[in-house]
């Protein structure tokens, strides 16, 4: 009898959503940084949060403003659930985005908007996304030769480091 009132405790532990609720945010978003990036208001401060496992095109290459328009369209002004969110280096909230069911993350892939970031990602279910987009030529794929986001960036971070030396 003594250990009825322990695991009463450990089943309600074990069954509630506690867990879950401590792993997902729920917030408005604010503003659209890029087509990755987005900016929340969480607890009456806004908040920069860059979506996980994804890399979308940067704001000055072919799709970066699409990319943008489509994140935008897709859930600003509206209420967002963040799942996953740790921070990175820059402070920024890394997640997976819904709106309702939707996941923005799978959304982006599946329109050709994003390449799946395999530097920081090895989920197979976001590079058959990809594999997809890019079978069909949708969004960015419909270029001949896509150069990705992170290659953009460090060609450009060379051109400025040449202007400095």
């Amino acid at each position: 009898m003594k250990l009825l009132p322990l695991l009463l405790l450990i089943s309600l532990l074990c069954c509630s959503n506690t867990s879950f609720q401590s792993d997902a945010i729920t917030a408005k978003v604010i503003g659209i940084k890029d087509g990755d990036t987005i900016e929340i208001l969480w607890e009456g401060k806004p908040q920069t949060v860059r979506l996980l496992d994804i890399d979308c095109p940067e704001k000055k290459q072919d799709f970066g403003n699409r990319a943008k328009q489509f994140t935008a369209s897709f859930c600003f002004g509206k209420t967002v659930t963040l799942i996953g969110h740790k921070k990175d280096r820059y402070k920024r909230l890394l997640a997976t985005v819904l709106v309702g069911d939707k996941n923005l993350n799978e959304a982006l892939l599946n329109a050709g908007m994003a390449w799946h970031f395999v530097k920081y990602s090895n989920s197979k279910y976001y590079a058959a996304l990809e594999t997809t987009a890019r079978n069909n030529r949708l969004g960015l794929w419909s270029q001949n030769n896509p150069t990705p986001p992170w290659e953009f960036r460090k060609q450009k971070n060379s051109v400025i480091q040449f202007w400095r030396d």
